[in-house]
């Protein structure tokens, strides 16, 4: 499971050292994607998988199925780790979450998660306020 919050920068040619604790469970070979909220999606490749199949199981007949898997998959990319634990991001990827230098790498169960530093912030800021409504809102979910 992945959790936690961890800052590095992103060098010139688009690399950025995945952190320590992400590295094992994600494994050499990965799936970076764009994510909502303007952000990157990582996911091992078993969990990958998993998410294809279901996917796959939407039916192309809906509009908004085909707008999602065409945005998901298009932006996916098969990317490995160096022998510094760094991971080239893609240039599409690195221009579709604005990823210049600052930014931000958090575990999200599943999946990590690659922010801009700045709009990660305003992002935290803006969840912290109505964390408690979101969490009400949760509780259809039996959480």
């Amino acid at each position: 499971m992945f959790m936690g919050e961890y800052y590095h920068t992103i060098d010139e040619k688009g690399r950025m050292i995945v952190p320590a604790k992400f590295r094992e469970e994600l494994g050499t070979t990965f799936i970076l994607t764009r994510g909502m909220d303007q952000c990157v999606f990582g996911y091992p490749l078993e969990e990958w998988q998993i998410i294809e199949q279901k996917l796959k199981q939407l039916p192309f007949t809906k509009k908004d199925a085909r707008a999602f898997t065409r945005f998901f998959f298009s932006g996916a990319a098969e990317c490995q780790l160096d022998k510094q634990g760094r991971v080239n991001v893609a240039s599409q990827l690195r221009d579709y979450a604005k990823l210049e230098k600052d930014c931000v790498v958090i575990g999200v169960s599943n999946r990590i998660e690659i922010w801009n530093k700045s709009i990660w912030e305003d992002y935290f800021s803006l969840s912290e306020a109505s964390f408690g409504e979101i969490a009400e809102s949760l509780m259809d979910f039996e959480l």
